[in-house]
């Protein structure tokens, strides 16, 4: 057979150009495709409002976000006083109980302390010193005449002879006593009011000035002042206490002020952030790295450097008698109280097992139902249609839906995962099953066939071959999918290692502990990954040999 050269198929298509020339849409699809796909391009950004959503997202929020990944923040809040200030730290300060960091220098003098003056009380001027009721006098006749003296609880009174019961309660007595006078009483003299005296003020030294260093800037805090050194630049900042925060000339571009006289938000950038308020000034300090993260504040091992932890551990004198310095370093370690690795990894375990086991016991339902909606297998039509659409009722509720379902039947926990994952799980399945079944090679079944085999026979050996590697492999693949999967719902409550990360996230201050987590996850689907990947060439390989 000859090819027909140039010449030829030029004089062909002289002959006959129609059969050369292409249709009018198959020379212009390359152009309308694009065209259509800036029209849709355009239609997604006008429905979506992207261009307000960027203009107005806080990307310096996002970048402090992503930055607090990877450090952490110590923060001294400094109060003003009249002449002093009070330095405090959190109440779980990553530097422990008594914190002192070397950026924050303090600076101390003796200053006036003087205690509240509290205002007189009110004095009668009837009543005697300490009496309940006022002096009161008697005329002669009175049936009933009380008196009382100082500090008694009834007023003093004071009869003449003819009084029937004349009563007289002396000293602190409260139950009166019979006394008989001979004329009128004189009135009680009126009670001296003594002026307060000014307490004398106590002397004691405190803080009065406060130099904390951030990286490259400086902040100087006294009582009613703040300044920040920027290079050889420095702004200063008024503050008058209890009222108004104000900038000495122009407010820098790194402060921000939402109204006069409020508070000023500073930005300084991978150094940290701070608050200068009309009572106090609140400094982030941010440091690189994972501060605590093998022994914390409590641990007799904390604020050791690795050259003395490690002879501790292998020769060093016991620190508690009852067990050795390794059990103990461990300990610590597991049950630490700022990244808690016990219950983070307790937690990954239970999302490695709620996606073993809710795959496994999908695999092993969707397998024999498989058969019954393969059309090629089970010839009933009613059958086939029965278990395809509880396939698709199974599927096509969200693995998430079936979590928050499952949550409130069982409770927050594995088991509520677990569920959620077998019946997504044998939906989709199942669905692949049947179809695998459906396009199996008839060839091998006929050939089992013809020797009078069993039906039962000619599944197991014409059939199972074809699709076991198959089945197999879209099992392992549904295994590591559903590692991810089961980070998600537990989130919603279904437990696992995805309900600790959602705690974590919902504080929107511990994103190293988040990052932590995640780094975890990664880990675990890409070594599922790989181990689902080279099973599953196994499996595919042993297919083609056989």
């Amino acid at each position: 057979m000859t090819h027909p050269d140039a010449t030829a198929i030029a004089d062909i298509a002289v002959r006959h150009p129609e059969a050369f020339r292409p249709k009018l849409w198959k020379r212009y699809s390359g152009l309308l495709g694009v065209v259509i796909c800036a029209l849709y391009t355009v239609y997604c950004w006008w429905f979506f409002s992207i261009s307000l959503v960027l203009s107005t997202a806080n990307w310096s929020l996002a970048a402090t976000y992503l930055a607090d990944w990877v450090s952490y923040e110590i923060r001294p809040n400094i109060e003003m006083k009249a002449n002093h200030l009070d330095i405090t730290y959190a109440r779980f300060s990553k530097l422990g109980e008594n914190p002192d960091p070397a950026w924050v220098v303090q600076q101390t003098a003796v200053v006036d302390m003087a205690p509240e003056i509290k205002s007189a009380p009110t004095v009668s001027p009837l009543s005697s010193s300490g009496s309940f009721v006022g002096t009161s006098g008697s005329s002669p006749g009175n049936a009933n005449s009380v008196r009382s003296s100082s500090n008694s609880f009834l007023a003093p009174a004071q009869t003449d002879a003819g009084n029937a019961n004349s009563v007289q309660s002396s000293g602190h007595s409260f139950v009166a006593e019979t006394d008989s006078g001979a004329g009128p009483a004189a009135p009680a003299p009126p009670a001296e009011v003594r002026p307060l005296t000014p307490p004398t003020p106590l002397r004691s030294e405190q803080v009065v000035r406060a130099d904390v260093h951030l990286g490259n800037w400086d902040m100087v805090v006294a009582p009613g002042h703040v300044s920040v050194l920027q290079g050889d630049v420095r702004h200063e900042f008024e503050i008058v206490h209890g009222k108004s925060v104000s900038s000495v000339g122009p407010l820098p571009p790194f402060a921000e002020q939402r109204k006069p006289g409020s508070t000023i938000y500073l930005s300084l950038g991978w150094s940290g952030r701070a608050e200068i308020q009309n009572d106090e000034v609140v400094v982030w300090r941010r440091f690189f790295g994972w501060k605590n993260f093998f022994f914390d504040t409590t641990s007799p091992f904390w604020g050791l450097p690795w050259s003395e932890v490690g002879p501790l551990l292998i020769s060093g004198d016991r620190l508690d008698p009852a067990r050795s310095n390794i059990s103990l370093a461990f300990d610590n370690i597991w049950y630490n109280l700022d990244w808690q690795h016990g219950d983070v990894w307790t937690k990954l375990m239970q999302t490695v097992i709620m996606a073993f086991v809710g795959t496994v016991l999908a695999s092993l339902v969707a397998f024999p139902l498989c058969f019954l909606a393969a059309r090629n297998i089970t010839p009933n039509r009613f059958a086939n249609q029965a278990f395809k659409r509880i396939f698709d009722f199974l599927r096509s509720v969200d693995m998430l839906i079936w979590a928050l379902f499952f949550t409130r039947a069982f409770g927050p926990g594995p088991l509520a995962g677990i569920a959620a994952i077998f019946l997504t799980d044998t939906g989709t399945l199942g669905k692949l099953y049947s179809e695998a079944l459906e396009n199996v090679d008839d060839k091998q079944r006929e050939g089992v066939r013809s020797v009078g085999a069993s039906p039962l026979s000619v599944q197991r050996f014409g059939v199972l071959p074809q699709v076991l590697p198959v089945f197999a492999s879209q099992a392992l693949y549904f295994w590591e999918s559903n590692t991810r999967s089961a980070t998600i719902i537990g989130a919603v409550g279904a437990g696992g290692i995805g309900l600790k990360l959602w705690e974590a996230m919902r504080t929107n201050q511990n994103w190293e502990n988040v990052f932590y987590m995640v780094i975890l996850i990664l880990m675990v689907v890409f070594l599922f990954d790989m181990i689902s990947s080279r099973l599953r060439a196994a499996l595919m390989g042993k297919a083609q040999v056989s």
